[in-house]
């Protein structure tokens, strides 16, 4: 069984969960957060889908103080820091630690293509501006840009830079990055693209991020258990059942729509509401009610 970093299992990127005059759901997030607990896996608050670079400061820190209040240090908060004015995120990170926040997790700034030596600097800039672990967050697919491993490996020995959120759909690339860092003590791999879990805890990773975790949390956990005995077959055949249940809410539509697509699962369970922060809006009600019909078996099976 491999040894367990202090960060590491499965993290959710949660939802932001609204009411109908578009402020933060507190109960909701309640509500999420607790069941998430209860499944033993932690919470990616203000990442891809939770809308995060639409969600502003003071909703973050609200969320933040609910999920902390809510999860009692049963579980890891994660929060999500994305924008371009790199001033006000570092200022935003120290509000979402004061907040209740164990880990910021950061993509790049990405109004301007950066040198892998800007990339660099400014993520060990970011490091040494905030007083709590900070987790590199690569998503290629949102910031148009992707990490290069050398310049993740440099950052890995700073102090205050704990782990990697690799959400990049890239077999080759997590293969090098795990021979990297399966080894690491000091510094843990998360796979951000859920659909390679299986074959990322093969290979040695910490954890994994998963957005249907959202309302299904137990078949991820599930995953990383498997994974983590070594139980490479579980896993697989877990991992094929959480593809086929995650098309319900993404197939045929792009990555905005399938959060709201998300968020109807999720209100057939009683969890949230389907409101979206513009720039993204709610399904037409054909959509809705396509996803509605086809997530019945698998609401029931939860």
């Amino acid at each position: 069984m491999k040894n367990l970093n202090k960060y590491h299992g499965v993290v959710v990127p949660m939802v932001t969960p609204l009411t109908k005059e578009i402020e933060i759901d507190v109960d909701a997030v309640g509500r999420i957060i607790e069941n998430f607990a209860q499944n033993n896996v932690s919470a990616l608050i203000m990442g891809t889908t939770g809308e995060g670079n639409s969600v502003p400061v003071k909703y973050g820190i609200k969320m933040i103080e609910a999920a902390a209040k809510t999860a009692k240090g049963r579980i890891t908060i994660y929060a999500g820091l994305a924008g371009n004015c790199v001033i006000e995120q570092e200022d935003a990170a120290k509000q979402f630690i004061a907040a209740g926040a164990n880990v910021i997790a950061a993509t790049l700034p990405c109004y301007y293509a950066l040198t892998p030596n800007q990339m660099y600097e400014h993520y060990k800039n970011l490091a040494d501006a905030i007083p709590a672990a900070l987790m590199l967050y690569n998503i290629a697919a949102t910031t148009h840009m992707s990490i290069p491993l050398e310049v993740i490996e440099k950052l890995s020995h700073h102090p205050n830079i704990v782990g990697l959120k690799d959400s990049e759909n890239n077999i080759e690339r997590m293969e090098k990055a795990l021979e990297l860092f399966r080894n690491r003590d000091d510094f843990a791999y998360f796979c951000g693209c859920a659909a390679n879990s299986a074959k990322a805890m093969s290979l040695g990773a910490d954890g994994i991020v998963p957005s249907v975790g959202n309302y299904y949390p137990k078949i991820y956990n599930d995953i990383f258990e498997a994974g983590l005995k070594g139980d490479n077959a579980l896993a697989e055949s877990l991992q094929k059942k959480s593809i086929e249940i995650g098309k319900i809410n993404t197939q045929g539509l792009t990555l905005g729509e399938s959060l709201a697509g998300l968020k109807v699962i999720m209100k057939e369970m009683g969890l949230c509401e389907t409101y979206m922060l513009p720039p993204l809006t709610e399904l037409s009600e054909a959509k809705v009610s396509e996803i509605k019909e086809k997530a019945k078996s698998v609401i029931a099976e939860i």
